[in-house]
Parts: structure tokens; sequence; C-alpha cells
């Protein structure tokens, strides 16, 4: 898997023809550079952030007033983060309009598909880490909304146990951002290229 993957990342010959993008548009690889960018920026604001109720706010204005670079890197995160959203968006949709769904990439699509819930899911734990009132207002929304799904209220014990932005909540939303997501993202990201190179006979643009 990890042969194929860096094989589909940096191909030994590419011929003339497959340059072209009119079919894919290039959308899967760019979305996986905006999440290379991700990676890189969010371990650099690791080394500021304080996943505290108390301290939390306080350290993102540490970052942003008294960390030179860290604005530019803030927001370089949060750019990021919206052009991961819309390319993985954009590349599900090309996927869907051009058929390359079906028979036999069944398993890729799912794994593609599964791709998308996890970078909505990634934004949206993300968005209360800085714990401001747009954070907090916005996460209380997204709590609301959860409980009128399908085992919601297990869902919402689970990621909010004690409050929206209390300490539980806040760690175990730190924890999904840093660890659990982007592990889970990378992961699928190498089997979706493995299944790739491995039906490479049916996409023509390989």
């Amino acid at each position: 898997m990890f042969k194929d993957f860096f094989k589909h990342l940096f191909p030994r010959v590419v011929l003339k023809k497959n340059l072209r993008i009119s079919y894919t548009f290039c959308l899967g690889g760019m979305a996986f550079t905006t999440f290379m960018v991700l990676v890189a920026t969010g371990i650099l604001l690791l080394f500021y952030y304080r996943p505290s109720p108390r301290e939390a706010f306080d350290s993102i204005l540490f970052l942003e007033t008294s960390v030179f670079g860290g604005r530019y890197v803030r927001s370089l995160h949060r750019l990021a983060s919206h052009g991961f959203l819309l390319l993985i968006f954009l590349h599900t949709l090309r996927v869907i309009l051009t058929g390359a769904y079906a028979k036999p990439r069944q398993r890729n699509w799912v794994i593609g598909f599964s791709l998308l819930c996890l970078a909505i899911f990634e934004a949206y734990t993300g968005y209360l880490l800085p714990l401001d009132q747009l954070a907090l207002w916005a996460t209380q929304t997204g709590m609301k909304l959860l409980e009128t799904a399908p085992l919601g209220n297990m869902a919402k014990g689970i990621l909010v146990p004690d409050g929206v932005g209390e300490t539980l909540s806040l760690i175990r939303f730190y924890a999904l951002h840093i660890i659990v997501v982007p592990t889970l993202t990378l992961f699928l990201s190498l089997l979706h290229f493995y299944h790739i190179r491995k039906n490479k006979g049916v996409l023509p643009y390989l």
C-alpha cells in the first residue's frame, strides 16, 4: 500500500497524454496537498496552543500578537482547511458526474466518501479550539442539530460530556482534531491511492 502510494505521488514515468487535467482536474492531488499543509501548520500551532478553557483563547491571542509569524501560520491553517473542504467536495462531485464510482471502483468510492465525512468532522472539531464566542455558539448549534439525529444524544454524550467548552469536551475535541481524525484521514488516503493504482486499467488518466 505504501509503495503504491509513493508511486502515485511520484511516478517514475508520466505519459504526455496523461498530463491533461480535463478528466480529474487534479482535485484529489490538490486536496491531499492542502491536507499536508494542514498537518505542517497544525504541528507549528501545537507549540503554543493550550487546551484549557481558561487558557485556550489567551494562547491564540499570544500566538497572533507575540509570536513571529504566528498570525500568518494560523491564517494559513484556517485557509487551508477551507481549501481542503472545497477541494474534496469538488473531487467527490467530479467522481459522481463522471461515473467514477461505478464497478469495479465501488470500494474506493466508499473510501473517498468517508474521507469527505472525516474532513467535515475535522473542521467541526477544530472550530471549537479557539474558544471564542463564535466557536462556542457554533458548536452549541452543532450539538443541537446532532441531538435530532438517530443516536445523536449518545454521540453528544461522548463528544460533550460536561458542556461545550468545558474541560472534558475541549480535551476530546482537541484529541480528535490533532490525533484521531488526521490519522484516519492519512490511512484512508493511503488506501484510496492504493485502490486507484490497483484499478488503473479502467482509469483514463493512468
